[in-house]
């Protein structure tokens, strides 16, 4: 006997165990990852206790095996297992193959019968095996060298059997414990033994004569006549049980020991970003020897770098980068500071990676030297379309140089871009955090080379993130759209927005004013004075003194939400004006004082739009919000007054797309009846409320139409007839018919929305026209509410997504349009499905043209996009 272990794993059974023992687990992806989690923990925690020799993981084929050749029944009825559960198996595969952990399947036959074959085949080599399984059939293998650990209690708790724990624990020997199944069946593989004898009996039998075959002899001196005749009946299901239930030790399958050996060579670094991927923080730091790697890796890290803080150095640098004549990719990242404003804004440093060169040019040093040959050299390599260039945030860098008189030219990649479209819900993309995520290299910034490593290792991030852009087929939309858009969206902050602050001061007094009056009128009603902005002193007037009804209640008191005053808004007066109070105080202190403190020098707001925030694709527009202004109440809409041409020479124009999401939605769902509605341009919503109501279109009531309108957005969204019920005030019995309906007129609509449910559930994300992933995490999740929510996104998705990538081509189109016959007039905000245009008066007529042109021509779709356009003194006048 050696002293050399095997550690055998059950795959199947133990990722069973996991799925079911811990709660439901998603990384950011939506991928269901509780199953491998409590493996992985287990799997390090017996490799800690056992310090196996060997180790091999055995896993079910989806065939038939011999068993099922026998006996058609054989695991029949058993249920399939949840989508949740098999997507985590080729995920524990790859784990096991970073940890050099070989795995064994094979078609015909069970990793039971692998398991008895490897055990055998150990313990006859010496070897002392422990196979580790939630199943106790296993119990048959124990031996005096054969361990069977049993997991209880989901995973954190294990009893151990060997041949003598199995006969103090049972009574019986393991072999004997095949004839005990023979006779009691197994109902979890549908082995049918003998009717009427449960475990308690089998055991008894076994115990008394050893053996079936001796149970079966010996009918007559067994007691019970029940008993005595379904033996005698059954006694070749039972014989037939037993061989089902025997687990086979001589598989024909090669078995070499050194494939199996336990090796410390496994792939850490590769552990260390899918457990990152996973968002398996814990394990991270039980990955054995990943720290010595990482401290290797951190050692190649000591890089070579020049300081360029004078016009020399500054020369000398330029020239040597010139001097590769483009040969290679030059990788460079800002270090900007902010000043406050985009006015005050610079560039401190510049960090740039070029073939085996680093430099670190200390932009204050060699502009206060000489300013404008600084501006000249940074023109050379930045201006260079001999140069590829790749960074990190490329809109800022280009708003940056843009103040700076300079254009950045021959953009290759943008990691910050890359990143978002690969993980579109993430929401941050921190360029340490993705250095981190995609190739496991962890930087502290309280290392004083924090920003060059950063930089030199952008050539890394590049090759990685690239690959898996092409991988996924976003290429297109990465060039064609998301890399081009940068260079828009800079150009529209720089331009920005002129405010008129003469006006916003009066439209300041008049909300003051509006303020005092709708006060006065709440005070009025309810008959006393109290703060209208104190949830509790609220609470009281509305549900003690004015006797409302209580909605909800929280820990400190009524609640007094907007849901809840929506609620009671027919109960009493004083709802509306609160509500009316709530808009009026928010948009004063929101728009009136906020964008106060956002003018810029120029005059102008210098909005920060935001291109990867949104899961959906869509532009955010921030610092401030432009894109939000509201528009319910007439005070509301008066912001826009405020929003005024560049000079007495311009004016605003907007172009604005016709419902483009129903358009979308019509092209994707290839629905002939809404198909032809658009290309007849017909009033879409008058032409739902025809087919809906089922009356001739002259006949359609302006209520109709809403309420048509109501339907056809609410689709796109995935409303329901609760949903659309309350927000047309109507029973949910005619919000249901009103769906059914619409889904009956637009047959392909409804097989769309059936057919996006189906394909996320199966493959956990959708994708718009241009191929935009969105990951719908929601909609495999046990819980009914999150999982409702993940088939409104499903459904939603490609439709605004769709939405989002043709405005942004349009854009594109229109910027590069306006360059190229070198026009004045320019793209200054984008509101969704808007574009808004500082145009200048002189070239009104060929700037319409453009605008209309490039952006109903933006994509080709099955139905007509139609843009409308409006001109006026101020963004107010062209709404």
């Amino acid at each position: 006997m050696t002293n050399e272990k095997l550690l055998i794993l059950d795959g199947h059974s133990l990722m069973n165990r996991a799925f079911y023992a811990l709660p439901e687990l998603t990384n950011d992806e939506g991928l269901h990852t509780n199953a491998v989690y409590g493996f992985i923990n287990m799997l390090f925690k017996m490799k800690e206790e056992i310090n196996p020799d060997y180790i091999v993981c055995t896993f079910d084929r989806s065939v038939p095996t011999f068993r099922h050749k026998q006996y058609d029944d054989y695991k029949a009825g058993r249920k399939k297992m949840p989508s949740e559960l098999a997507e985590q198996f080729p995920i524990l595969k790859e784990i096991l193959g970073l940890l050099s952990i070989n795995t064994f399947e094979i078609d015909g036959f069970e990793a039971d019968d692998l398991m008895g074959t490897l055990s055998v085949f150990a313990e006859n080599k010496g070897i002392q095996v422990y196979i580790v399984t939630g199943d106790r059939d296993l119990l048959q293998l124990a031996s005096d060298n054969i361990n069977i650990v049993i997991t209880k209690r989901g995973i954190t708790e294990k009893e151990i059997y060997d041949r003598n724990r199995m006969i103090e624990q049972y009574g019986v020997t393991p072999t004997e414990f095949i004839d005990v199944k023979g006779l009691m069946g197994d109902s979890s593989d549908n082995i049918p033994g003998v009717p009427g004898i449960g475990e308690k009996t089998a055991f008894k039998l076994i115990k008394k004569y050893k053996s079936l075959e001796n149970v079966l002899e010996n009918i007559e001196n067994i007691k019970g006549k029940k008993l005595k005749e379904n033996l005698n009946e059954y006694r070749e299901q039972a014989v037939f049980s037993k061989k089902l239930a025997t687990i086979m030790i001589n598989v024909p399958v090669e078995i070499d020991l050194q494939s199996i050996e336990s090796k410390d060579d496994y792939d850490a670094l590769g552990l260390k970003n899918i457990f990152e991927k996973l968002q398996f923080k814990s394990l991270i730091n039980k990955i054995p020897g990943l720290d010595v790697i990482e401290k290797a890796e951190q050692k190649e890290l000591n890089l070579n770098f020049e300081i360029i803080d004078s016009i020399d150095k500054f020369q000398n640098a330029v020239d040597k980068i010139l001097e590769y004549n483009g040969k290679y990719i030059l990788y460079f990242n800002f270090e900007i500071c902010n000043g406050g404003s985009y006015s005050k804004s610079y560039i401190e440093n510049i960090f740039i990676n070029i073939y085996n060169d680093n430099y670190v040019i200390n932009m204050k040093s060699t502009m206060d030297e000489d300013n404008e040959k600084s501006l000249k050299l940074l023109k050379k390599i930045f201006e260079s379309m001999n140069i590829k260039k790749v960074g990190y945030d490329i809109k800022s860098q280009y708003s940056i140089l843009d103040k700076l008189g300079l254009d950045l030219t021959n953009i290759e990649f943008d990691v910050k871009i890359a990143s978002y479209l690969l993980n579109p819900s993430k929401g941050k993309y921190v360029l340490k955090d993705m250095i981190k995520e995609y190739i496991g290299v962890d930087l502290s910034e309280e290392d004083s080379e924090f920003k060059i490593k950063e930089t030199f290792l952008l050539s890394k991030l590049h090759m990685n993130l690239d690959k898996k852009i092409s991988d996924l087929n976003m290429k297109d939309l990465l060039y064609k759209i998301e890399l081009p858009l940068t260079r828009v969206l800079s150009s529209m902050e720089c331009e920005g927005f002129r405010v008129d602050l003469d006006k916003l001061n009066e439209l300041g007094e008049k909300f003051k004013i509006e303020i005092e009056k709708v006060k006065t009128e709440i005070y009025a009603l309810s008959e006393e004075e109290f703060n209208i902005n104190s949830p509790k002193q609220l609470g009281k007037i509305l549900f003690e003194k004015l006797d409302l009804p209580v909605i909800k209640k929280t820990k400190t008191g009524y609640s007094t939400n907007a849901q809840v005053l929506e609620k009671l808004i027919d109960k009493s007066p004083i709802i509306e004006k609160i509500i009316y109070y709530r808009q009026l105080t928010k948009i004063y202190s929101t728009y009136i004082e906020g964008l106060k403190s956002v003018i810029d020098d120029d005059g102008k707001i210098h909005s920060n739009f935001n291109q990867t925030v949104t899961a959906t694709g869509r532009l955010s527009s921030t610092e401030p919000n432009l894109q939000n202004i509201p528009i319910k109440y007439e005070m509301g809409k008066e912001i826009r007054k405020v929003f005024i041409p560049e000079n007495d020479d311009c004016i605003i124009l907007s172009a604005d797309y016709s419902q483009i999401e129903l358009r979308v939605l019509a092209h994707i769902a290839d629905d002939e009846n809404l198909i032809n509605a658009f290309k007849h341009h017909s009033d879409i919503h008058t032409k739902t409320a025809s087919e809906v109501f089922n009356i001739p279109i002259d006949k359609v009531t302006k209520t109709q139409r809403s309420n048509a309108k109501a339907v056809n957005f609410g689709i796109i969204y995935g409303i329901g007839d609760f949903s659309l019920a309350k927000d047309l005030h109507i029973s949910r019995a005619e919000a249901k018919n009103y769906i059914e309906t619409y889904l009956e007129r637009y047959p392909n609509v409804r097989k769309y929305m059936e057919d996006i449910v189906d394909m996320a559930k199966n493959q956990g994300y959708v994708t718009t026209i241009m191929n935009r992933r969105r990951a719908i995490k929601e909609i495999r999740s046990s819980n009914k509410i999150v999982r409702s929510l993940g088939e409104r996104l499903a459904m939603n998705t490609p439709i605004q997504g769709s939405a989002a990538d043709i405005i942004k081509i349009a854009m594109i189109n229109v910027y590069n349009k306006l360059r190229e016959k070198n026009l004045k007039s320019k793209v200054i905000l984008q509101v969704h499905d808007e574009l808004i245009l500082n145009l200048f008066k002189d070239e009104l007529d060929v700037v319409r043209n453009i605008v209309k042109t490039e952006m109903e021509n933006a994509v080709s779709l099955k139905v007509p996009l139609e843009v409308d356009i409006n001109s006026g003194d101020n963004w107010y006048e062209i709404k």
